[in-house]
């Protein structure tokens, strides 16, 4: 199962891109022991994150899904937001931050990436 955005994901990454900043959405799940290749990832992709304008928002671990189906519970979600998808872009094909996705790879048995938007004021919550 992949794990990691590749060449052609990122393409479309960017030419879907509506403009202005972008959250991603990260929904996590561990291989056994993954948990501190992870902290590890985490503590050396903050220097990415700052390099490239990104923000974490938010980390946290996954509790019981009140509604989902089998299998769709999450060992940890995080949400960083990013001044547009083609920071994102070039940060993750950036030769140094490659250094350490190994890291992250390791870690994760299954991950969703998604974008989001954020919603026109007007268009109310």
């Amino acid at each position: 199962m992949a794990v990691d955005p590749r060449g052609a994901d990122l393409a479309r990454l960017v030419a879907e891109d509506p403009g202005g900043p972008v959250v991603m959405l990260n929904l996590l799940r561990f291989a056994p022991d993954g948990r501190a290749s992870y902290e590890e990832y985490s503590r050396r992709a903050a220097a990415f994150l700052k390099r490239y304008g990104g923000e974490l928002l938010y980390a946290g671990d996954g509790g019981t899904p009140l509604v989902a189906e089998d299998g769709q519970a999450w060992d940890a979600v995080l949400l960083v937001r990013y001044p547009d998808r083609a920071a994102f872009s070039r940060m993750v094909a950036d030769p140094e931050y490659q250094e350490i996705t190994d890291l992250r790879s390791r870690a994760l048995t299954e991950a969703v990436l998604q974008p989001t938007s954020p919603w026109p004021a007007d268009r109310g919550a």
